[in-house]
């Protein structure tokens, strides 16, 4: 399926969150009440919507952020990476009173990540702030959202790309029970396999392929025109209510896998802008999702589009199928590698 193309002034916009994100590194996660001695700790740009942004923008797409920072060191840093990637902070509005959203995110041995946010300015964006980016908006291509501003703000967004035709790709995450009104306007719901268990009540800690694809089918009678269902280890799962498509996981070695999530969503709304077929665009988010996990933080983590075509040449003569099949063991990575 190719996607319609029109005459823009910017072919992504993403309306989200801007986080500085405090790495700290752990031999282990501790328990409950247990001290563990860390190994360094980081500060990176970071934040759903900015990574999203960067992702894209690093792969050579025309990208704005629109979104909410303080007037503080953290504001500045999102700022600097963001214009270092190439995209357009015009939108970022500065709060004066409200400082930067915050993320502490604990990284252990294996690269798995436990993540705790304080939104700070991204929870003080309201709907009346995007009424001077109503055009970028209604004139993109795809418009990007994500959970990690203030729900209202989500809805706001994707009713006015809905009205003007702009392709919609929702992150839900945070995870949260989202209204049939917000789900209509999507035409891209991409959770990870604990977000989509989330979304529709299920309590099984890890689904078969099978199951998830009969979750994400359930979901799409909700409104969303396709979920993609990011596995991991097992790829990523696109799934509509007449058909569903498997994009395995590239076996690379994770070093840190927070924001992969966010590396995959950029990456395939680059490819859909580019007018590259869906399964194109799976490919190339699968190979920038893997390629981000072999880098420590969120933004710096985001590859170029040479480093994406290196991996797909490495890779060249992996398939990718129309339907879903069990994956050779050497396609597996850890299971938290689109976790973010």
């Amino acid at each position: 399926m190719r996607h319609r193309t029109k005459n823009h002034s910017q072919e992504i916009v993403v309306v989200g969150s801007l986080n500085a994100d405090l790495v700290v590194t752990t031999p282990r996660f501790p328990a409950p009440g247990q001290t563990v001695v860390g190994q360094h700790v980081r500060v990176f740009p970071g934040g759903k919507g900015a990574n999203q942004a960067c992702a894209a923008a690093r792969l050579g797409a025309s990208v704005s952020m629109i979104g909410r920072i303080g007037r503080d060191a953290h504001g500045q840093l999102l700022l600097r990476s963001l214009a270092s990637a190439g995209a357009n902070v015009e939108g970022v509005q500065r709060d004066p009173r409200v400082p930067t959203g915050v993320a502490s995110i604990l990284t252990n041995a294996a690269g798995e990540n436990q993540i705790i946010i304080v939104p700070g300015a991204n929870g003080v964006l309201r709907p009346h702030h995007l009424r001077p980016a109503h055009r970028l908006i209604t004139s993109a291509r795809v418009l990007l959202l994500q959970l990690e501003i203030p729900l209202a703000v989500t809805a706001a967004a994707a009713q006015f790309a809905r009205r003007a035709g702009t392709l919609v790709v929702l992150d839900p995450a945070p995870a949260r029970r989202l209204p049939d009104r917000l789900l209509a306007c999507v035409d891209y719901l991409t959770p990870n396999e604990t977000e989509l268990a989330i979304l529709t009540g299920c309590t099984s800690r890890r689904c078969s392929l099978r199951e998830v694809e009969r979750l994400a089918r359930g979901l799409c009678r909700h409104g969303p025109k396709n979920v993609i269902v990011k596995l991991g280890g097992r790829g990523a799962l696109l799934v509509s209510p007449d058909r569903t498509r498997h994009w395995p996981a590239f076996p690379v070695k994770a070093v840190d896998t927070t924001a992969a999530g966010d590396a995959f969503n950029g990456a395939f709304a680059w490819a859909l802008a580019a007018g590259q077929s869906e399964a194109e665009a799976g490919r190339l988010a699968a190979a920038a999702a893997a390629c981000s996990v072999t880098h420590a933080g969120a933004q710096p983590s985001m590859p170029s589009m040479l480093e994406v075509q290196r991996l797909l040449r490495r890779f060249a003569r992996t398939s990718v199928g129309p339907r879903y099949q069990s994956l050779p063991e050497h396609l597996q990575l850890a299971s938290s590698q689109f976790a973010r």
